[in-house]
């Protein structure tokens, strides 16, 4: 994925909608890519009480907010339209509510496509609420075929919640008393803080499940539709299709702006999405490279816990895994190969977090 918009969380609600658009090898005639929009699919009404499969036609979400007397709501919804020609088309819908006025709903058309947005919002507490969001597919369809159906579908629906005049409380940080009182139901969505880190004014509710905060990864060079975590590899297996396999994905305009990227990229490129560390950018605790420190370790995870108990070593590095869990590199300082450890070398350098080790 890339980042195609300024605004974060609006980049990563963009990212969200086309996952699992076409998936490698991104041709159409690949078995995995026959059954198409498996993720956030509303259907019409008529379909799902038919098939009485667990398909839906509704997104409902609900979420936490403390707001004052004039807060407002704004919701946008996004999805793809399924056109004749089988390319998606991206719809977007703005709904917009005073959060101290009775439920509003917001009506919508794109050609045979009908639905609505339905917000309301139940006082749990002094100053905050309760808000539901649910957004309704309504198109009406007499058929029995999926296929058919899918022309009616709102596909990979989701929807960005802002607010004016409040914030919202994280779905899973939020007072435990309030998360018992309201008894948030969420289907088809899960409602997620989105924006710099801290923020509370959006929320992103997606078929996928994601934590607070996410952020498209900057190394990401092109819209891979399938994560961003195994960029290198899908760059390095598009670049082995044969002419006959690019030739059909130059059928679709999204996966040939995906082929060209690919082709296009430099060496520098490349190697920027092989193993790259994430350094934190706030400070651990006042450690820097080159503080001395003795080691307490207390997690026994392996022998080293108990060999390098109460020893001197020097940091080298401040490093931030995959999980923002910060843990402080060492070189121990009457290693013999600590030279070693500085240079990266494995067996020299050790690995504690930051309450395993203190100022002499």
């Amino acid at each position: 994925m890339e980042k195609t918009d300024t605004d974060p969380a609006e980049a990563v609600a963009e990212a969200v909608m086309h996952e699992g658009l076409v998936l490698y090898p991104y041709r159409p005639s690949a078995l995995k890519n026959r059954p198409g929009w498996n993720l956030g699919m509303l259907m019409p009404p008529e379909f799902c009480a038919r098939a009485q499969n667990g398909e839906r036609s509704d997104l409902h979400i609900e979420c936490l907010a403390e707001h004052g007397p004039d807060a407002r709501l704004t919701v946008k919804v996004r999805f793809l339209q399924l056109r004749e020609a089988g390319e998606p088309v991206p719809r977007v819908v703005t709904a917009l509510a005073r959060l101290g006025r009775p439920p509003e709903e917001a009506p919508f058309e794109f050609g045979a496509i009908r639905g609505g947005v339905r917000i309301s919002a139940e006082p749990v507490a002094d100053g905050t609420s309760k808000l539901t969001v649910i957004v309704s597919n309504r198109t009406p369809f007499a058929g029995d075929s999926r296929d058919d159906a899918l022309g009616g579908a709102l596909l990979s629906c989701q929807a960005l919640l802002s607010i004016q005049g409040g914030a919202f409380f994280s779905m899973t940080e939020a007072p435990a008393d309030l998360i018992a009182r309201a008894a948030c139901r969420n289907v088809g969505g899960w409602p997620v803080l989105v924006g710099p880190e801290g923020a509370r004014d959006r929320m992103l509710a997606s078929p996928i499940i994601l934590g607070d905060y996410p952020r498209i990864a900057p190394q990401s060079p092109a819209v891979m539709f399938d994560g961003t975590e195994i960029d290198e590899l899908l760059s390095l297996r598009i670049q082995t299709l044969t002419p006959g396999e690019k030739a059909e994905l130059r059928r679709h305009p999204r996966t040939s702006a995906l082929l060209d990227r690919i082709d296009s990229l430099a060496a520098g490129e490349l190697a920027a999405l092989h193993g790259a560390w994430r350094r934190p950018t706030a400070k651990a605790d006042g450690l820097k490279p080159g503080d001395s420190v003795i080691l307490r370790p207390k997690r026994r995870a392996d022998i080293f816990d108990l060999a390098l108990a109460g020893r001197r070593a020097t940091v080298t590095s401040i490093e931030c895994d995959f999980e923002d869990r910060i843990h402080v590199c060492v070189t121990v300082d009457d290693d013999p190969g600590r030279d070693l450890g500085r240079e990266g070398k494995p067996g020299h350098r050790f690995f504690f977090d930051l309450d395993e080790v203190e100022k002499p």
